[in-house]
């Protein structure tokens, strides 16, 4: 008689729009490798299939989504500039009623905000006493209500959130402040409630906040396909998007002109380059992919580069990274950086801020770079020294193996959920 396999209920807003549902989709796909009865309950389902389960009805999911931002828009001065980089968690569907919930032995929370999982229904959850693994793929666990607090300390211990900057509020008791109490309590009355940080950064950041300093939180990497990814261009296959008579330096991002991606800072670093390195710049070309809302965002850029848009097919990203020397993030916030990781995998060497999960990734000059933040001549300096290294991309690509490859994180997480189990009983 063989032992039954271990439940599993990953809770994610989709199962493949957004880095976080894409990460989340290979770490349940993972863990179906590794034996565990996954089962993916979403809010947004593009791929059907019998593992992956859609909560609710479209209506009912349509009016807790618009329901939650005409709050948000209402406390916000009914301005638009901000509405997505908040969410309250105030209203949801009936998680404990959905079978695949109801019937895990664990419970995994992805991201779950703009209508998935509302606060009462989280504490609903933690209630019925199955262990609760939540993955912190940006700052909201410990905030308020926003997903990245940039400069703002008022998440920090003692501050209990209030005077919202994404709200323009200069109140204390404003709505960031009643859902930080709101969750505050919950927190507080949670036994079997695990965080997990996506980077060390991210744990250090939880550790700094008044809402999680006393919770516990394991830093366990997002899960990558690591042997997926070619250290050597293969005979026969030449995208058009790829340069062959130049190094090239990529970066890309969903939207490139985000203002958190930080590309004007990538161009200061890179015009600097074009001003006083005439030699490097007739022998690399900067490669921009992803969508860009401003046509114009790459107008004052002199260093030669292209933009290639978005690339939709997984082999012509990899190949891009194959042939690139240099992957490229001037992010001025990334939990973890999944484009570092998947260059490093390729055989490039990744040039970073260091404000975020990159100190997870790079070690300064072996490699990779870590510039000063915000300074863009030591990003520069980054990546004119990445482009003169002569990398050994085996060894590079088995490091991130090692660390970040979906096999590995996956047993990192059935170790946690059985260690939860057993302190339950």
């Amino acid at each position: 008689m063989t032992d039954k396999p271990l439940k599993v209920a990953i809770l994610c807003h989709s199962d493949n729009m957004g880095g976080a549902a894409v990460v989340t989709m290979r770490l349940h796909n993972a863990l179906r490798r590794e034996g565990v009865d996954s089962r993916m309950v979403v809010f947004t389902q593009n791929n059907p299939g019998s593992d992956v389960t859609i909560i609710s009805n479209r209506f009912k999911r349509g009016f807790y989504f618009v329901r939650e931002r005409f709050e948000i828009f209402m406390n916000n001065g009914m301005s638009r500039d901000n509405l997505f980089k908040v969410s309250t968690a105030s209203c949801g569907p009936d998680i404990m009623s959905n079978a695949v919930v109801r019937n895990a032995d664990v419970v995994v929370l992805s991201w779950v905000n703009q209508g998935m999982l509302s606060l009462n229904q989280l504490d609903r959850l933690l209630k019925s006493g199955k262990p609760v693994v939540w993955m912190m793929h940006d700052m909201w666990n410990m905030t308020g209500i926003c997903h990245h607090a940039l400069e703002c300390r008022n998440y920090v211990d003692p501050g209990e959130c209030g005077r919202c900057q994404f709200l323009s509020s200069d109140r204390p008791d404003d709505l960031s402040h009643k859902v930080w109490k709101k969750k505050n309590e919950i927190y507080r009355n949670a036994t079997n409630l695990q965080f997990v940080a996506v980077s060390n950064w991210s744990r250090r950041k939880a550790a700094e906040s008044s809402l999680m300093k006393d919770m516990p939180v394991e830093t366990i990497f997002n899960p990558f396909p690591i042997d997926s990814f070619d250290t050597r261009f293969p005979e026969g296959y030449e995208p058009s998007i790829i340069s062959h008579d130049r190094k090239v330096i990529a970066m890309g991002a969903a939207r490139l002109d985000q203002p958190i991606k930080g590309l004007p800072y990538a161009i200061e670093a890179l015009n600097y380059l074009f001003d006083n390195n005439p030699e490097l710049c007739n022998n690399a070309e900067a490669v921009f992919f992803g969508d860009l809302r401003n046509p114009d965002a790459l107008a004052d850029l002199r260093f030669p580069h292209r933009y290639v848009g978005r690339i939709s097919d997984p082999l012509i990203l990899r190949r891009l990274y194959t042939r690139s020397s240099v992957v490229l993030s001037s992010s001025l916030y990334e939990t973890l950086p999944g484009t570092l990781i998947e260059g490093q995998a390729s055989g490039a060497l990744a040039v970073s801020f260091g404000e975020g999960g990159q100190d997870d990734i790079i070690e300064h000059k072996k490699n990779g770079y870590i510039a000063r933040y915000l300074d863009t001549k030591d990003l520069a300096e980054g990546i004119e020294w990445a482009l003169s290294q002569n990398q050994d991309v085996d060894a590079l690509h088995e490091s991130v193996r090692e660390r970040f490859g979906s096999e590995a994180v996956a047993r990192r997480y059935i170790e946690l959920f059985n260690r939860m189990l057993h302190r339950n009983g």
